[in-house]
């Protein structure tokens, strides 16, 4: 397996595929996290009236218990910022895993069917980055991992995309509190 990996790896356009899909999963995750770390709502009217095994009861529910809704928050930031970063991707990939994945069994839970093919897909990404990084990862997930194999091409190592991540990771911030400040 380790082998195949290392050979898509050396692929160009999977190599600027992988550091898109970085900026992409962990900008998702910064954009939402913001208004959980102020503490505002996800849906813009309360849940609380809704029916008690609906999704809008749920998030109100979470929003209620100010503490969760800040951790939850706080952890979709930094997540994302290490996703983005590309400097500590894999990392950011780990922490983003189980997040992702609690939203897509959310998702499932309550059969939100337009939500659903949005979480498939960034968990889908997410196993993707996972599997990219395996020769890593290997040494936490194998009894018997053998040798560290630096696989990661030139190009997939450049500072531009460390500057890129924070320059985008800035611009969501920038674009969630400034552009579209609707709460």
């Amino acid at each position: 397996m380790e082998t195949i990996i290392s050979k898509f790896k050396q692929n160009r356009f999977l190599q600027i595929f992988t550091i898109f899909l970085r900026y992409a999963l962990g900008a998702s995750f910064v954009f939402a996290s913001i208004l959980k770390i102020e503490g505002v709502r996800f849906a813009p009217e309360s849940g609380k009236n809704a029916p008690i095994d609906s999704l809008p009861h749920f998030f109100e529910t979470m929003f209620q218990a100010s503490a969760y809704w800040h951790f939850i928050g706080w952890g979709q930031m930094v997540a994302g910022f290490l996703m983005m970063s590309q400097l500590f991707s894999t990392l950011g990939a780990v922490a983003f895993f189980p997040i992702i994945l609690n939203i897509f069994v959310i998702t499932i839970s309550f059969e939100s069917s337009s939500i659903l093919l949005i979480t498939s897909l960034m968990v889908l990404g997410n196993i993707f980055l996972l599997v990219w990084d395996w020769n890593k990862l290997k040494f936490i997930a194998s009894p018997n991992p053998k040798n560290y194999l630096e696989d990661n091409h030139e190009f997939s190592k450049r500072k531009i995309w460390f500057y890129l991540g924070l320059m985008f990771f800035v611009v969501v911030i920038f674009i969630r509190k400034v552009v579209l400040n609707d709460y």
